[in-house]
């Protein structure tokens, strides 16, 4: 009898039945579908109704303001406001798949509200074309619209989320289209839009960069409403004579063919699934085609709004929402009168079973082979029924089989029932979200949370989230975030409370994120007191810099050991604070006072002297004036003998006098006088000899380039003035008069006195130049015997190196000479002698 019962309600279309089972008898009052535009989001979305002001309507009790109400599935009012948007009649409204409204007027504007009928800055026109021409009508799909202007131009914004209109080819054509219809880019072949367009005898398709026109059968005559699936397949069309025709999207031949009582264009056309087409005139039944045999009629004796589904399609009244979809084939097995599928016998065993009749182990036993499917049966039918007490019913009866299939995958069960909590938990008449569960498993569970946040619904949201294992950070933090806008009398400190009760519930959740939006709502104390909590520095720095809370950032950068972080802080407070304010800040921090001065060093010379200045740290300055003396040589300007090295004399008598202040620095402080002195010392021999080779060279460069220029007075000053020492004087002036190879000064230079370094500089000079005669007068002046040998050796005198080498008695030097002269064996039978005489004395 229960199979009976649910079978009556069942209409045969063809081999195939269909249903429609009431949803929601609506919960609003006094909403006439007649009267106003109306706009129904898909997979159970909300309904957007105003007043159509293209109709002249009676006024009861209502303002004659206009409101835009947006109510849900069950007529649950969600939100309402006045219309007050200029631009002209309202053309159309549609919802997009963010569940955004969208609303397009005569000139062209679009104007965009959300589910709270909040209007989203800024609005979009679809140009100067649109503006001047008014638009007529709108085809919305998915995510885009394309608008048709009384001057027959259409326009097309392909994206919503882009809001990018741009304008299609023209037709050519003088007259209006008949209809148009939309293939969404995702079903073309371009990936571009295309817009059918029904004009005089056939169909053009137009898109961006041309108009085609349509060959083939199922184009005879005037088009006079089309309609493109779900799928982007089959195109249904709407005669002038009254038929109704299926066709391919390439129309290359005729699906379906029925002939209509009325060759008036119906009002609405709508696919139910990818099975039947409906037909909806006002004051006639409902009219549902299939591929064969004859029409169903659903009467009705008030307007209707036809809202296409995946599945189905979704029958609006003024009292009622239905649901009108073929019959699962699951279902049909089940309860179909007469079925004696497996299914069917499952379901019946345990009705039998709840009698405590043997029948139900009888039927069980008829379908042993089959019990898989049919537990698979039963559950996939629970998963398509909207009545909550067949569901059971049905799990109950997969349960049942399943205890006797071993076979059967044992968490199915559980996984339906979970979907079916979560369908039954949104298909409350409160929430208002008929979906059925192919449209679920489409829309998939993250967008359902993300619908049901954009609706505030957070607690259901968490719930969902929680149950189905995705991640609550996302519904905590909109929530959050809702709270804060909606609370303002609410004081930051309780609120904070309540905020941080529920923000605790997610690890990892970004404090910064819900702070940064009290911020946004003007709530800074809050701001504050939230980020405290942010565990991460990266996120938390930035935002207590947007919030005016430098100090902590600075503290909270510095704590993090991120230079990035510390950078980011100190270059902020740079620009926002004074300078000395700035250097009190970080002058008791090591981190961000290093880094400071690690920056400035490279880049911001006076601003780091003021900074030293500031403390107290003189000799810091000292150094950095001194440093700039060095740059300022280096710059091309500063030619050698140019007036530049005047100021470097001034930088470097600055840095002298503030090396002097301090007690620990006499000897920079010297260094620095010295420096200077050296500098104008080479700056008048460049000007005296006019030569720029003196400056930024060293004491010894600079008496070596003296004598070299045979300006022996210039190099004795700088000797005095320097005090430079007497062995490094006579190294210098020996191998400057080797350089110019002036060999009668070096000898008379020799002979002025004994000199302190010895004669070896003398011979080492000499031999350097290539001069071994000028060597020969020297080395016998040499007092070490070792070094005379070697002298002798450096020359190729192997006798005279011999003998010196004996007169030192020394055989390892004797050894070492024999190699140097291994190429003459009269010199080597020398050395092997003498160092042979050696060893017979006990010499080593």
């Amino acid at each position: 009898m229960a199979n009976v019962s649910v079978a009556a309600e069942w209409q045969l279309l063809y081999n195939r039945y269909y249903r429609k089972p009431e949803l929601y008898p609506l919960r609003w009052k006094n909403i006439d579908l007649s009267r106003n535009k109306v706009a129904c989001a898909p997979f159970g979305g909300p309904i957007a109704v105003i007043r159509d002001d293209s109709k002249i309507v009676q006024l009861y009790s209502e303002s004659a303001l206009r409101k835009l109400r947006i109510f849900t599935s069950s007529g649950v009012l969600i939100s309402d406001t006045v219309w007050k948007n200029p631009g002209g009649r309202l053309i159309g409204m549609s919802w997009t798949e963010d569940q955004t409204l969208i609303c397009i007027v005569q000139d062209g504007t679009v104007y965009r509200y959300n589910i709270h009928a909040e209007l989203i800055e800024p609005n979009v026109t679809l140009g100067k074309e649109c503006f001047e021409q008014n638009v007529v009508e709108c085809i919305f799909w998915g995510n885009g619209v394309v608008c048709l202007t009384e001057g027959g131009l259409l326009f097309c914004i392909p994206d919503f989320k882009v809001m990018r209109p741009c304008q299609l080819a023209e037709t050519g054509t003088e007259d209006l289209p008949n209809c148009m219809a939309v293939i969404e880019p995702k079903y073309t072949v371009s990936g571009n839009v295309e817009v059918l367009v029904g004009v005089g005898d056939g169909i053009l398709i137009v898109d961006e960069d041309g108009v085609q026109r349509v060959d083939g059968e199922a184009v005879q005559g005037p088009v006079q409403k089309m309609v493109v699936s779900w799928d982007g397949k089959y195109l249904a069309i709407f005669t002038h004579d009254g038929r109704i025709l299926v066709t391919d999207i390439n129309f290359k031949g005729v699906l379906l063919e029925y002939n209509c009582e009325s060759a008036l264009p119906p009002e609405q056309l709508a696919w139910c699934g990818l099975d039947s087409v409906l037909l909806y005139w006002d004051d006639t039944p409902l009219l549902m085609v299939g591929p064969r045999g004859d029409p169903v009629h659903y009467f009705y004796d008030e307007p209707l709004l036809l809202i296409p589904e995946c599945d189905g399609v979704r029958i609006l009244s003024n009292t009622s929402l239905e649901f009108l979809q073929r019959v699962p084939d699951s279902t049909v097995s089940i309860f179909k009168i007469g079925s004696t599928s497996p299914a069917a016998l499952l379901y019946d065993a345990l009705d039998h079973f709840d009698r405590r009749s043997a029948k139900a182990d009888e039927n069980l036993r008829l379908i042993q082979s089959s019990l898989p499917e049919a537990v698979e049966a039963c559950i996939d039918a629970a998963g398509h029924e909207f009545d909550v007490s067949r569901q059971r019913t049905l799990l109950r009866a997969a349960s049942y089989g399943q205890a006797f299939c071993s076979t059967f995958q044992r968490d199915r069960i559980q996984e339906m029932c979970k979907t079916l909590r979560v369908l039954n938990a949104v298909r409350d008449p409160e929430i208002g979200i008929p979906l059925s569960i192919n449209q679920y498993k489409l829309l998939t569970p993250s967008v359902l949370i993300a619908r049901l946040i954009n609706a505030h619904r957070h607690l259901l949201a968490l719930r969902i989230s929680e149950y189905v294992g995705m991640n609550q950070e996302v519904v905590i933090m909109h929530w959050a975030c809702s709270k804060i806008t909606a609370s303002l009398a609410i004081p930051d400190a309780t609120l904070l409370e309540i905020l941080l009760d529920k923000l605790k519930l997610c690890r990892g959740i970004s404090y910064a994120a819900v702070a940064a939006h009290a911020d946004k709502n003007g709530r800074r104390k809050l701001a504050a007191m939230l980020v405290e909590h942010e565990p991460r520095s990266s996120k938390q720095v930035p935002l207590l810099l947007s919030i005016g809370e430098e100090d902590t950032a600075l503290m909270k950068a510095t704590e993090s050991g991120d230079t990035d972080l510390v950078y980011l802080v100190l270059f902020h407070i740079w620009q926002k604070r004074p300078p000395l304010e700035f250097f009190g800040m970080i002058q008791a921090r090591p981190l961000p006072r290093d880094l400071f001065i690690s920056y400035a060093r490279c880049y911001k010379h006076e601003f780091l002297k003021d900074f030293f200045l500031s403390t107290g740290q003189l000799q810091e300055v000292a150094f950095l004036l001194w440093k700039e003396s060095w740059e300022l040589g280096k710059n091309p300007m500063a030619s050698k003998g140019s007036p530049l090295h005047g100021p470097r004399i001034k930088l470097i008598d600055k840095a002298q006098h503030l090396f002097a202040e301090t007690k620990e620095h006499t000897f920079e402080s010297k260094a620095a006088e010295e420096h200077a002195k050296l500098l104008r010392i080479q700056h008048e021999l460049e000007v005296s000899t006019k030569q720029a080779i003196f400056v930024d060279s060293s004491i010894s460069d600079t008496i070596r380039t003296c004598i070299v220029l045979g300006n022996h007075r210039a190099a004795m000053k700088v000797k005095t003035e320097f005090k430079v020492s007497e062995k490094r004087w006579y190294w210098l002036k020996v191998f400057a008069l080797a350089t110019i190879r002036d060999w009668e000064a070096l000898e008379k230079f020799s002979k002025e006195k004994r000199p302190p370094i010895g004669y070896r500089p003398f011979v080492e000079a000499c031999i350097d130049a290539d001069e071994k005669g000028e060597a020969l007068k020297y080395i016998p002046k040499l007092a070490d015997l070792r070094e005379r040998a070697e002298a002798y050796a450096r020359i190729g005198m192997a006798k005279e190196a011999a003998d010196a080498a004996s007169q030192a008695k020394d055989g390892e030097l004797l050894g070492r000479l024999k190699l140097t002269f291994a190429q003459n064996a009269a010199a080597s039978s020398l050395f092997d002698t003498l160092r042979d005489r050696l060893s017979f004395q006990g010499v080593s």
